[in-house]
């Protein structure tokens, strides 16, 4: 995202008057209040707006009519239009899907159909204000205008829960509709059956992003309906796609309506409604919402400026609307979905093996699961379906990753083959790298960025073979994890698409980003010539010496050039040609600290973490991304980045916040400190570990989560 939005400049101006900004004094262990949920709903942010609690399969929020690319969440800042209240939404994608089993609550008889704002009688449709939006992580409220119909919601892990206050009316009513999904989700079969006068079960059908997505529910009413009726709008099939609920309301008379999920069937929808919300107390459910979230955000206790709290806090929230659950309550382990996992091995990943390390087994037993399904590790799953989005194959980072920290509870040999036999197929270009020992540029698309993407996974591979004492397989894949330096080309100083001859690409410009079209994904030579995170004495090889080296890193940040007419948006938030918008520059600022350069690392993560994020609706330079663009922020501003996948280092940057308080596992806590910090005093002049002089620019994960304090002496 380019740092102005345009249209967005005057809401910007007036964020202070909306009622999700109001409460942020966080007074006491109250995290909540810091959380500023508009915070990325601008631009192209694309987060989440809506009650869900953490790591939950509801994400309970409002919908709108737009379905273009800034409305992959079924939300944007810019938009006051609802065509209802959905159970499922995605968080910070750059593909949208989902808005499962959406409510809309009205009155009058209007028409089946999304419709739209040139005709306000064409659809559910209704306006809201921003003055009567409310918000705080595990609540949200609005009012329909259109139809005079106060709305508020809330949410358990697989529950959503609706509180509708009507006015008085001969004609209200509460309509289910699944026809509507977000952007390119469309049903495929739907079914909506009543069961009693208070009681209806269904389930939805659906393909989009997800290309066979099944979702089964449970709705349940505080008081009968007058009479219900089913819509069809497929009549050839007959899919019932609409159902009404009707009802004579009273002035301020409320319905209540709890709406449970399940991936299996209807049954087990009624019997997690059943487990998690058996009682119709609205407000009790708000408050175990709220302390699901303050327990969560808990594991991180900081010192530092209201200002930066709230987007420190906010940050932490957007890391755990997902993973979501995709189970049953009571199932044997908690399998999740809705892995981002090309942007999230570099450090949501990384966050969560430190302050959620409960979770962790479940994390790769999900995977694990996946691999028996499809005979490889997944890359994007999302509701059932491997959506196969990216490349390269990102789990194994994840999966090597939790091995090499020691954390158990899943197979290891079981592990270890799932990561063998996914990085040994014959796809998505894995056979032409075993033939060629490289991807040719002349047989496979984006062939530069995948194989350098292969070549971190051979690394942390490699790494868990040695661990393993697998001695061959430790030696085959950390030679292919070299396979990226056979793209680099001295006589330009860039990775270069590399053809099946041994040649290059006749014409050559490192700015040119050709948007699916080229040897990199969503990127340029600029920016993917520093894709090698896990080999950087090869990086310094290829330019020849370290000097070479940082004088190249050095330009990154202060070059600018066209990247021409079919550049991605998600090539965003730029310093010169970085980008930290687009997760493969995420590393970047921290390879000085790797080459031995601390002072340039703190100097460019404080520039990044200062610019690139703010208070604002446009807070997000560029796609949440499922929880990494937060996850980057968490970190770095306790001064830590875990930016080698294949190693357990957590690299040094320049702390924002002047204390940290962070829970891991044992029941321990593991405090950094900034001394002297300031806005000023950016560098980090010395450190020391548990009152001990520590002269490395690294820690590792073993001494973090063996408790203990670790203190940065600032200066400039």
């Amino acid at each position: 995202m380019k740092r102005n939005i345009l249209f967005l400049s005057l809401a910007i101006a007036i964020l202070s008057l909306s009622s999700c900004s109001m409460n942020n004094k966080g007074e006491g262990d109250d995290y909540v209040s810091y959380v500023d949920q508009y915070i990325g709903t601008a631009g192209h942010g694309h987060v989440f707006m809506g009650a869900n609690v953490p790591f939950g399969l509801v994400q309970l929020g409002p919908t709108s009519i737009p379905q273009t690319w800034d409305w992959t969440s079924g939300y944007n800042y810019a938009d006051t239009t609802v065509i209802g209240f959905s159970h499922t939404h995605l968080s910070g994608t750059g593909i949208g899907d989902l808005a499962d089993v959406t409510l809309m609550p009205v009155v009058g008889r209007p028409k089946y159909a999304r419709g739209n704002e040139k005709d306000g009688t064409s659809g559910l449709w209704s306006y809201f204000s921003r003055k009567n939006e409310k918000c705080h992580p595990g609540f949200y409220a609005t009012h329909l205008d259109r139809y005079n119909i106060d709305v508020e919601l809330t949410a358990t892990e697989r529950v959503g829960f609706h509180k509708y206050t009507f006015p008085a009316s001969e004609d209200a009513a509460v309509v289910i509709d699944l026809e509507n999904g977000t952007c390119w989700d469309s049903p495929t079969d739907a079914v909506i059956t009543k069961v009693d006068s208070v009681t209806l079960e269904g389930y939805r059908f659906s393909k989009g992003w997800a290309d066979n997505q099944k979702i089964y529910f449970a709705v349940k009413f505080s008081r009968p309906f007058d009479r219900f009726e089913l819509y069809s709008r497929d009549t050839v099939q007959k899919k019932i796609v609409y159902g009404r609920a009707d009802f004579k309301t009273q002035k301020g008379e409320t319905i209540y309506v709890k709406v449970a999920l399940s991936p299996t069937s209807e049954k087990m929808a009624f019997a997690n409604m059943d487990a998690e919300l058996p009682r119709w107390d609205f407000k009790g459910c708000i408050a175990e919402a709220r302390e699901k979230w303050n327990g969560q955000f808990s594991k991180i206790k900081i010192e530092a400026a209201d200002s930066v709290k709230k987007i420190f806090y906010t940050s932490l929230y957007h890391t755990m609307i997902a993973p979501s659950l995709f189970c049953d309550d009571g199932s044997a382990h908690k399998d999740y979905t809705t892995f981002s996992l090309w942007d999230t091995y570099r450090a949501a990943m990384p966050l969560m093996t430190l302050i959620h390390p409960e979770m962790m087994s479940d994390m790769v037993n999900t995977m694990l699961d996946i691999y028996e399904k499809q005979g490889r590790l997944p890359v994007w799953p999302l509701m059932g379906c491997e959506t196969d989005c990216m490349v390269g194959n990102p789990a194994v980072p994840v999966v090597a990753d939790a091995i090499m920290k020691g954390y158990g509870g899943f197979n290891i040999d079981s592990a270890y083959i799932a990561m063998k036999n996914t990085q040994m197929l014959d796809r998505a270009g894995l056979g032409l790298l075993k033939k060629y020992g490289y991807i040719p540029s002349d047989m496979y698309n984006e062939s530069v960025s995948t194989c350098m993407e292969y070549s971190v996974a051979d690394a942390c591979l490699s790494k868990v073979a040695s661990m393993l004492g697998k001695k061959d397989d430790a030696g085959y894949f950390l030679n292919r994890s070299h396979a990226w330096r056979k793209y680099f080309d001295h006589s330009v100083g860039f990775v270069r698409g590399l053809l099946a001859d041994g040649s290059r690409w006749p014409d050559f410009n490192p700015f040119t980003a050709n948007h699916a079209h080229s040897d990199f994904t969503e990127g340029n030579a600029w920016q993917y010539t520093w894709m090698a995170p896990q080999d950087v004495p090869g990086l310094i090889e290829m330019f020849g010496s370290k000097a070479k080296f940082e004088s190249k890193l050095d330009s990154l940040f202060i070059v600018n050039g066209d990247m021409g007419k079919n550049v991605a948006p998600d090539i965003a938030g730029m310093i010169g040609q970085y980008a930290h918008g687009n997760e493969p520059s995420h590393h970047v600022a921290y390879l000085y600290d790797m080459d031995g350069n601390r002072n340039k690392t703190c100097e460019k993560t404080r520039e990044i973490i200062t610019s690139m994020y703010t208070a604002q609706p446009d807070g997000l330079s560029g796609n949440e991304d499922v929880g990494q663009m937060s996850a980057w922020y968490v970190l770095s501003a306790m001064g830590i980045y875990q930016a080698d996948p294949s190693e357990t280092k957590f690299w040094f940057g320049s702390p924002l916040v002047d204390k940290a308080v962070m829970k891991v596992r044992g029941g321990k806590t593991f405090t950094i400190k900034a001394i002297n910090n300031s806005p000023e005093n950016i560098l980090i002049k010395k450190v020391t570990l548990n009152g001990r002089d520590y002269d490395k620019n690294y820690i590792g994960f073993k001494d973090i989560v063996a408790g203990g304090e670790l203190d940065f002496y600032m200066g400039r």
